[in-house]
């Protein structure tokens, strides 16, 4: 299969080799002998290609001989690139130069490239000797030349119309499955005898025999859909993260972005995510599972124990180990197919049939391939879609004899797939290969693929006036993906992933040429061929050391260096040697990308990289660029999107000749396009176009854009003169998919409104392939009438925003895709009725509705006589409406309008009354009312009465008498929020009591916060404190900033407590003596009364909380932030679930470490104790020995005077506050144990030097300074990968002995954002870049 590359890299070489570029270069520098003796010894090896294909299968000699001939391959193309590029430019400068170009052609080119020229022919003698050699071994290795040729450029006309795959199953299409799926149907829909909330269904059975696909038929089955109220899924893959996965469900779940505060907190995260599973039956998919660790599996499912009886887990997984730990017993493996059915597949895929009645002359060879495969379906599929292409006898004849069928399944690799691949016309099996730089489960986007393989060279055409690399790349995905070779990502339409064994496959076929480096195989580095290397990717880390890369150095004809797996809303951070000292060595780069790196500056080097074709620093940090970066003659695509803080591009973009593609898409701080750009005519991507501007680009300039399209927003719009500019434009004929247009606030030249109108009509872009448009800031008094047009068939997101003179809305409601609509700042729209919605139904598929901030909006309305039919927004799930204060009325005649609406969220509409409703909204589950009055909310509780999660906010005239007659419409209530609504005093009243408890019976979550005269949740809560029955479902209840709430009575079942910044509470108690038995968490925080003897009244102190392990065995995690902790908990007894303490601002002298019973939390793994000024350090030996996490400092003695400590040698995470020690050897007593990975060094105000007591911590990864003005800091071992300084003392711009810059011999890992010393620091870079550390 090695012949492969070699082919089509000799194609492409030769290619070059007689272009007139090259035999310019060539002629000027003297080495056009060379060069034709190479393309003579070229053409008599790719003559030997042939044979070698056939015999490479078994022979080592054969794939040793070409591999040796790929490298050969590889250098040549470079040489050949460098000359290239070398014509390039002295081409530029022949335009650019003036005199001293004149100068230069007087002088005997001899002359000018003396040296140049001599390595050159040293270089190509060189390869030509090499080049002989392999072909003279031919007889060695039995090569000879056979008559045909390998098939590179794959001539046969593609099928753009072929289906593809997506993520949906078609179960009409899955044969030979349906005892299986019936099986488990019962086994998902019937109870657990072991009278468990939730129970595994697991599917087991070697990889590509269907468990995925057998999975998606169940997760897709009516009848599950209809009995789970919840379902998810998961793709675990080979690396179990139960963060990760957490997160996953808890999105899923929530249909919610994680919050800040669970973004890196494990237990709260998963503490919410019980709160959303709590009594709801659900399914949960975890596909392909390959941990065998119980602890993993015992850490993620820990919130499941609170779901609904019935829930389901399925499991798919080649592993039995950890199943049978779990209690699986009886595990069944999902088989292969019977030869019936693995028959009738194969069909479906080879020849669009059941069986081959209607092709007897192929059924002899076809049953014969279906017997090789042994009945796996992922191999029948692969090559029945493979035998698609081949219509006669002999193709098939010729898979059946093949050699590969004798093939040993090395790795895992099953001959079937290696035959698929063999049959690949060869200009797919480099494609297929280059896919292996992606990890495992990796999702893609196909233009981001076809874009790497441009740069690559892997879609060269000879003619290339038939159609451009791009479309010829998009064609040759759809050819992969067609043969199974990659897939639609499940549940994400425009991603795509390859399954685990055609990823094996690729890996393995792509050989010594690519390696994916990732966390567990950094050790293997060392043991390449770097030398070898072309394309390297690497799996992101948060922190990224220079020794992670070292060695790659040694790469130096490496191609590719790609980073992949960047997630969303993590930071990455990269050393600053990796740009300053590794880039420089790779010469021969095509493809860099560090996508998703807190990088601030590219370093000038990469200007050098002139094999540079696709440079990727999307959602970076950097400000601009150097100059040189635009002498990358060769440069293609450019992606700079999300790069937030760039300011400028160099002016110098001319020089770019062969810039295809430039993506600065969400670049708000770029105010102009580079100088220059007009001219290049080749762009094809351009997302982003300003007009005017320091550099004054024109619009009438997209013109000579011909092959522009995909994603365009238009800024400046304001600066066109008129509606014939815009036309020039001709954005009508260009493809775009995305396309936004914008004006400025900014005054035009020719203030009117017409213009306006006609400008935006002149901007109407082609409409069959248009999915999303932006208006922004338009300022014409009505729409052009394309806006809106049905026309525009693939519309699915509009959104319009500060169009103020508009009067109306544009009739959008017949655009038949339109799934989203966003409508912002739009003051002088009065009405929206029919003019909006059209005739007939409207909003056919909308599901996502946004109006906001419009000032002057009145009414929204239907009726009989405006055309609109009964049904109005089929599809709608979530509506929202912010910011509309005139907004007085909201009504509806149809008989079916919002049928599916699930959310709606109304906002600053003060003045609106009510919503006039003819049907109820029975879908409505979430309901979210803010600063409106209490009518409107009355009269939604009515129309709404599924609603399970309400919230409110400042809610005028919300009295007590009001909110009595609201609480009993909630009847289907779990989570209810109140917010700022200061005119109720209570939730429950007296005499509502007996109803109440009837109405709120599935409340789950309670949360009241800054309701200022709130004075307890019931009227009179001592009257409760007998009854149990009321709240009983209640798990969460959260208490905050409510000024004059006095005393809470807690219901006995509640599982978390927070009760924050409410100054006036004296109490706390449940309602009978036996509450508290299920409590798991408790935070309580700056409440100054609470439990004080002083402010309790009489009787209050028998019945007030105190936390104990009696009466709370269940607790797992206690915050206490108060001025008598003892008040509030008492140590005694033996909390044995507790796994996280934390105390802090304890002025009691009651409290010490001993009344804690370190040693009796035998779960304990995180405990902080900060600002206890009366509290003294624990004796040596009372650690827990589980502690993972320690966080103290400010207790009655400073750290220096603690005396010798031994910490545990589980602890991973240490952060020490509040010390006065000068010298970090001062500190010595406290044996930090080697295990450290993160060190947290706070307010220590008086520290100088850290020089000794750190140098054995060699798993230390992190070191963080706060507030340590005097600090430098010395002897860090090489494995520190990160030193944080947020705060650096004021005389560090004066270059005091305190700054960092005084020991650049040691080049130690420092980020300082207040130093301007860092360049004397040996490659040291600025804020938040890393530089790794060495030996001192």
């Amino acid at each position: 299969m090695a012949e492969v590359i070699a082919s089509t890299l000799i194609e492409a070489v030769l290619q070059k080799l007689v272009s007139e570029a090259v035999k310019q270069v060539g002629r000027v520098q003297g080495i056009r002998s060379e060069l034709m003796s190479l393309e003579k010894t070229l053409f008599h090896i790719k003559a030997l290609l042939v044979d070698a294909s056939d015999k490479e299968i078994k022979e080592v000699l054969v794939q040793n001989w070409l591999n040796e001939l790929k490298h050969l391959a590889y250098d040549i193309d470079d040489i050949l690139d460098d000359l290239a590029t070398e014509a390039m430019h002295r081409e530029f400068t022949d335009q650019s130069g003036g005199s001293t170009s004149m100068v230069r052609k007087l002088i005997p080119s001899c002359c000018t490239n003396f040296s140049l020229s001599t390595k050159m022919r040293r270089k190509l003698d060189n390869i030509n000797l090499k080049l002989q050699g392999l072909e003279n071994e031919k007889t060695t290795i039995g090569l000879t030349v056979k008559n045909g040729g390998l098939e590179v450029g794959n001539n046969r006309p593609i099928d753009r119309n072929r289906v593809l795959e997506t993520s949906l199953v078609d179960a009409s299409s899955i044969v030979g499955r349906q005892g299986d799926k019936d099986e488990l149907i019962e086994k998902l829909l019937g109870d657990d005898p072991r009278n468990k909330n939730f129970s595994i269904v697991p599917i087991v059975g070697m990889g590509g025999v269907g468990k995925t696909t057998l999975a998606r038929i169940l997760y897709n089955e009516k009848k599950v859909n209809a009995h789970f109220q919840l379902k998810v899924w998961i793709c675990v893959s080979q690396e179990w993260d139960s963060f990760q996965i957490s997160k996953s469900i808890f999105q899923s779940v929530s249909g919610e972005d994680i919050d800040k505060k669970l973004e890196n907190n494990f237990n709260l995260l998963q503490e919410a995510l019980m709160d959303k599973l709590r009594e709801k039956q659900f399914l949960l998919v975890l596909d392909d599972v390959w941990t065998e660790s119980y602890k993993d599996w015992e850490t993620l499912v820990r919130p499941f124990s609170v779901c609904a009886r019935g829930s389901k887990v399925i499991i798919t997984t080649r592993k039995e180990k950890l199943l049978k730990e779990l209690g699986c017993s009886q595990l069944n493996q999902l088989q292969c197919l019977s030869h019936d059915d693995a028959l009738s597949l194969f069909c479906q895929h080879a020849l669009d049939a059941n069986n081959f009645d209607l092709y007897p002359t192929l059924k002899a060879h076809g049953e014969g391939i279906v017997r090789k495969c042994k009945g796996l379906p992922l191999a029948l599929i692969a090559l029945g879609k493979l035998l698609r292409t081949k219509e006669d006898e002999e193709g098939w004849k010729d898979m059946v004899d093949s050699e590969i069928w004798s093939i040993e399944e090395g790795g895992g690799i099953i001959p079937a797939l290696k035959l698929s691949y063999h049959e690949l016309p060869a200009s797919l099996k480099q494609l297929f290969a280059y896919c292996s730089l992606f990890p495992k489960d990796y999702l893609f986007e196909k233009d981001e693929l076809v874009l790497l393989w441009m740069a690559e060279g892997f879609l060269r055409q000879s003619d290339r006036s038939k159609s451009t690399e791009e479309r010829l790349g998009d064609d040759y995905f759809a050819e992969l993906l067609s043969r199974s070779f990659s897939r639609h990502a499940p549940d994400n339409g425009s991603r795509f992933v390859m399954h685990d064994l055609m990823h094996d496959l690729a890996t393995s076929v792509a050989g010594e040429f690519f390696f994916r480096l990732e966390k567990e195989m950094i050790k293997d580095v060392r043991k390449l061929a770097l030398e070898k290397l072309r394309h390297m990717s690497f799996v992101c880390e948060e922190y990224e050391a220079y020794k992670k890369f070292e060695g790659i150095e040694r790469a130096k004809s490496l191609r590719t260096l790609l980073s992949v797996g960047v997630k969303h809303k993590q930071d990455y951070y990269l050393s600053t040697n990796v740009l300053v000292n590794l880039f420089p060595e790779l010469h021969f780069l095509r493809v860099l990308s560090l996508s998703g790196y807190e990088i601030s500056e590219v370093p000038e080097s990469i200007g050098k990289l002139k094999h540079l074709r696709y440079l990727n620093l999307s959602q970076t940090n950097i400000t601009h660029f150097p100059k040189n970066v635009c002498d990358l003659y060769n440069l293609e695509t450019l992606i700079l999107f999300g790069c937030s803080s760039l300011i400028k591009l160099p002016n110098n973009f001319i020089k770019l000749k062969n810039l295809r593609h430039l993506d600065i898409r969400d670049t708000p701080l770029l105010k102009d396009l580079p100088l220059g750009i007009g001219e290049l005519k080749s762009l094809q991507t351009l997302s982003k176009i300003i007009i005017g501007g320091a550099n004054d680009f024109l619009i009438i300039q997209l013109k000579d854009f011909e092959n522009l399209h995909g994603k365009v927003s238009i800024e400046g719009l304001e600066k066109v003169k008129n509606a014939t500019e815009a036309r020039e434009a001709n954005l009508s004929q260009k493809r775009l998919t995305e396309f936004q247009v914008e004006w400025s606030g900014a005054s035009r030249i020719t203030p009117m409104e017409t213009t306006e109108n006609a400008i935006l009509d002149a901007l109407k872009p082609y409409n069959d392939c248009l999915e999303k448009l932006g208006i922004v800031n338009y300022m014409g008094l009505e729409f052009p009438k394309w806006v809106g047009d049905p026309s525009f068939r693939q519309l699915a997101r509009v959104s319009i925003r500060g169009c103020k003179k508009c009067a109306s809305l544009p009739p959008l409601g017949q655009l038949p895709s339109l799934k989203e609509l966003s409508i912002q700042d739009m003051d002088d729209v009065n009405v929206v009725r029919s003019e909006f919605f059209g005739t007939g139904l409207a909003f056919p598929s909308l599901e996502s509705l946004s109006f906001g901030n419009m000032s002057g909006w009145k009414a929204w309305s239907t009726d009989s006589r405006s055309g609109v039919g009964d049904s109005v927004f089929p599809c709608l799930q979530e509506l929202r409406i912010e910011g509309c204060p005139n907004l007085v009325e909201f009504s509806f005649e149809g008989d079916s309008v919002f049928p599916c609406l699930q959310e709606l969220h109304i906002e600053g509409c003060p003045n609106l009354v009510e919503v006039s409703l003819k049907a109820p909204l029975l879908s409505l589950r979430g309901l979210r009312i803010n600063n409106c009055g209490d009518g409107l909310m009355k009269s939604l509780v009515r129309v709404a009465p599924s609603v399970t999660k309400l919230e409110i906010e400042s809610i005028s005239g919300l009295t007590n008498e009001v909110w009595r007659g609201v609480i009993l419409g909630l009847k289907a209530v779990e989570e209810l929020i109140v917010k700022k609504c200061d005119e109720i005093r209570y939730l429950r009243e007296s005499k509502e009591a007996e109803a109440s408890s009837k109405v709120l019976v599935n409340l789950r979550k309670l949360e009241v916060r800054e309701c200022k005269n709130l004075v307890s949740l019931g009227e009179k809560d001592e009257e409760y404190n007998s009854g149990s029955n009321l709240l009983t479902s209640l798990s969460l209840l959260e208490v905050m900033r409510c000024d004059n709430f006095k005393h809470l009575s807690c219901p006995n079942n509640i599982e978390k407590l927070i009760i924050v910044e409410c100054n006036s509470i004296t109490c706390v108690s449940f309602f009978s003596m036996e509450g508290g038995q299920k409590l798991k968490s408790v935070f309580i925080s700056s409440c100054k009364k609470l439990m004080i003897k002083e402010e309790l009244g009489e009787g209050e102190d028998k019945n007030r909380l105190l936390i104990n392990s009696k009466s709370m065995p269940m607790l797992e995690t206690v915050y206490i932030s108060h001025l008598n902790v003892a008040s509030i908990i008492d140590f005694g007894g033996n909390f044995i679930h507790l796994t996280t303490l934390e105390i802090s601002y304890d002025e009691s002298t009651e409290s010490s470490f001993q009344d804690l019973q370190l040693p009796s939390l035998t779960s304990l793994t995180t405990l902080v104790i900060s600002d206890c000024p009366s509290m003294n350090v624990p004796t040596a030996g009372l650690w827990h020995p589980n502690l993972r996490e320690l966080r103290i400092g400010g207790l009655k003695k400073p750290i220096s005077e603690w005396g010798p400590q031994k910490l545990p040698s589980t602890l991973v995470d240490l952060t020490l506050s509040g010390e006065a020690a000068s010298n970090w050897s001062e500190l010595s007593h406290l044996h930090l144990p080697s295990s450290l990975t993160r060190l947290s060094i706070i307010h220590f105000q008086n520290l100088e030097r850290v020089s000794d007591g750190l140098q054995h911590l060699t798993s230390l990864q992190h070191l963080s300074f706060f507030g340590c003005p005097k600090s430098s800091y010395r002897g860090l071992n090489h494995r520190v990968e990160e030193l944080y300084i947020t705060r650096l003392s004021t005389n560090l711009g004066a270059a005091s002995s305190y700054c960092p810059a005084s020991i650049s011999e040691s080049k130690e890992v420092i980020v300082c954002s207040w130093c301007f010393h860092w360049q004397f620091v040996g490659g040291i870079e600025l804020v938040y870049h890393l530089v790794e550390a060495s030996e001192s």
